[in-house]
């Protein structure tokens, strides 16, 4: 048992190794595009940070000018409207930066592929098929710009509104903050726990896509010679074999994510109104104002969903 237990502990520590190596291969190239890279993190703060100010901006509308009877509320929704234009601007300036360096590196990493692959042996394309390579470097790419241009920069982004809004919200309402921290635990763990079976089922889908992609071109370029011996039926069945498998391994992840789903959703929206009743008895006693509690029930909406997709 014991020897079952280090062979497993010593399989898990290289492939822990191997994918941070991974990514440290891909911001290699990211860091190459120092201004790029720059750019898109002003934007990212301004738009984290506009995002967090639209809450202050209805807490002042409400504070100062319904419930303090003031007549002229315009400014207040001028400033707002401000706001959003801040917000607007930054995230069109933060997805165009992003996006460019996410196509940057992986053009860059696609033309390292080649010239790497120009260099091998004949023997390699022997053992490996070239099909299955030529879809590695379309398909596996293809993720690699996902990460850059889109999954590290939403993790930024809510890193910045997680950690901004909670210290916004213990200047709103400390108490009604430290039952939030004690809150978030329980919506991130089941978010862990499920998100770590749907990475491994994610991935598993994409072997499957990837054998359906290299059957199909392994049969149609070699398909004098099956329909010389008359294989046709053998091909179908075991097109029809990979399908079905890619289709299984697909159920499974959109069991996972449904799951995932109404277990976020459910835990967030009761811990938005058990909040929101605490706040209410606040506001009833005087000793919280209508405007907090509507900027703390937002940016606890904001913090909570930024750290359940921080967790998936």
């Amino acid at each position: 048992m014991n020897d079952k237990t280090n062979s497993s502990e010593e399989d898990t520590s290289p492939a822990t190794l191997k994918k941070i190596g991974n990514l440290r291969m891909v911001f290699e190239r990211a860091v190459a595009y120092p201004k790029q890279i720059a750019f898109a993190l002003t934007a990212l703060v301004v738009s984290a940070m506009a995002t967090l100010a639209i809450p202050a901006g209805f807490k002042t509308i409400i504070d100062e000018g319904f419930m303090a009877g003031n007549g002229d509320v315009a400014p207040y929704f001028q400033a707002l409207l401000g706001i959003v234009g801040v917000l607007a601007v930054a995230t069109a300036f933060r997805f165009y930066f992003v996006s460019w360096l996410g196509e940057r590196v992986v053009a860059d990493l696609r033309l390292a592929v080649q010239d790497n692959l120009l260099r091998l042996a004949p023997g390699f394309f022997e053992e490996n098929r070239p099909s299955e390579i030529a879809s590695r470097m379309t398909s596996d790419t293809a993720i690699i710009e996902q990460v850059v241009g889109t999954t590290v920069s939403v993790a930024l982004r809510n890193i910045v509104i997680g950690i901004g809004g909670i210290i916004y919200l213990f200047t709103l309402a400390p108490k009604l903050t430290a039952g939030l921290l004690l809150g978030i635990p329980v919506i991130i763990l089941p978010i862990v726990f499920i998100g770590r079976k749907l990475t491994n089922v994610s991935r598993s889908s994409q072997d499957r896509v990837a054998d359906v992609g290299a059957m199909i071109a392994e049969t149609l370029g070699a398909m004098k010679i099956v329909q010389a011996f008359g294989q046709e039926k053998r091909e179908h069945d075991r097109f029809g074999g990979a399908v079905e498998a890619t289709f299984d391994t697909a159920k499974r992840r959109i069991r996972l994510r449904a799951a995932m789903t109404a277990i976020v959703i459910g835990l967030i929206f009761t811990g938005i109104t058990m909040l929101m009743w605490r706040g209410a008895i606040g506001v009833a006693d005087g000793s919280i104002t209508g405007g907090t509690i509507a900027a703390f029930v937002l940016v606890g909406g904001l913090v909570a969903g930024a750290f359940g997709a921080l967790t998936e």
